[in-house]
């Protein structure tokens, strides 16, 4: 089997987005403090669950890896500006960790999109 940067990024990308939707889908602590803090308990915390999972699912499939990549790259980009802004880096202890792996997924994202933007659709155009 041939070794593909883009599927182990894929892989990764997704990897990242579906682990943290056991905290969301549960309601586990630290998932509940963040969304308190930012004022969008508990529908903001569902909300980004399922957003997060259809992106998950589109970065997976090959055919919308671009579509789906686009999408992270907003919902992450939310994540981190709220990190930044309002949270903080460090989240009840976690030395980072979870913007530390937002920032991986922004990184990640933009390698996705990179090699797919001239069939993106709407914007896919403009790179032509």
């Amino acid at each position: 089997m041939k070794f593909s940067f883009d599927l182990l990024l894929r892989v990764v990308v997704a990897g990242i987005l579906l682990q943290t939707l056991y905290f969301k889908f549960t309601g586990a602590e630290e998932s509940r403090y963040i969304f308190s803090t930012l004022g969008a308990e508990p529908v903001g915390r569902i909300g980004s669950g399922v957003i997060e999972l259809i992106t998950a699912v589109l970065i997976l499939y090959p055919a919308t890896t671009g579509i789906g990549a686009v999408l992270s790259l907003g919902v992450i980009s939310g994540a981190i500006l709220s990190h930044l802004a309002i949270l903080g880096i460090e989240i009840k202890g976690d030395g980072g960790l979870l913007f530390y792996l937002a920032l991986v997924v922004f990184v990640g994202s933009i390698l996705l999109i990179w090699p797919r933007r001239k069939s993106l659709p709407i914007v896919g155009g403009l790179f032509a």
